[in-house]
């Protein structure tokens, strides 16, 4: 069962966000693996949410971050799914798939095994806007749902920053 305290967290951030986004009639797009949808259902689960949030997709196997959301197969062999790259890319194919001024994603090892040669724990977090792509690391701890949740509040902490820095950049 979640800690409600963490869902309180995800719902606070998912509302800033939202009304950011609203604010600047900006939109969101997500694309989500260890997470799973839960960064579009925390945005989605915030009153205004219509007004900015475009879609996400859940890809959750390779094969779908690659075909749908454009991952480069070769980066995909060369690095893993769990990659600062891969989370960029995955960004990025939201932000086009779904007509988005910003693309939001996920990728990591929830656990319980290591994936790809990286510890449990290891998050991603791509973001995507019209000024260029990024990505962040994270290495949190706890179980598998609590890493879930860590990383989607990590990935709302990340597009109320991009959200922030959109428009203001030459």
């Amino acid at each position: 069962m979640s800690n409600p305290v963490d869902a309180a967290k995800a719902s606070e951030l998912a509302t800033a966000a939202v009304a950011l986004a609203l604010g600047k009639s900006l939109t969101v797009a997500t694309a989500e693996s260890l997470t799973a949808g839960m960064v579009a259902a925390s945005l989605a689960n915030t009153p205004g949410a219509s007004g900015m949030l475009q879609g996400g997709v859940i890809a959750y196997q390779n094969s779908v971050k690659a075909s749908i959301l454009g991952v480069s197969t070769e980066l995909i062999s060369a690095v893993g799914s769990v990659d600062g790259g891969v989370a960029a890319a995955m960004a990025e194919g939201a932000r086009r798939a779904c007509t988005a001024d910003v693309g939001i994603s996920t990728t990591g090892v929830a656990g319980p095994e290591p994936h790809d040669g990286k510890a449990v724990g290891t998050v991603f977090v791509g973001v995507a806007t019209s000024s260029g792509t990024g990505s962040f690391e994270f290495s949190f701890s706890g179980d598998r749902q609590s890493i879930r949740e860590k990383a989607c509040e990590a990935a709302l902490a990340h597009l109320i920053d991009a959200l922030e820095g959109v428009g203001y950049r030459s």
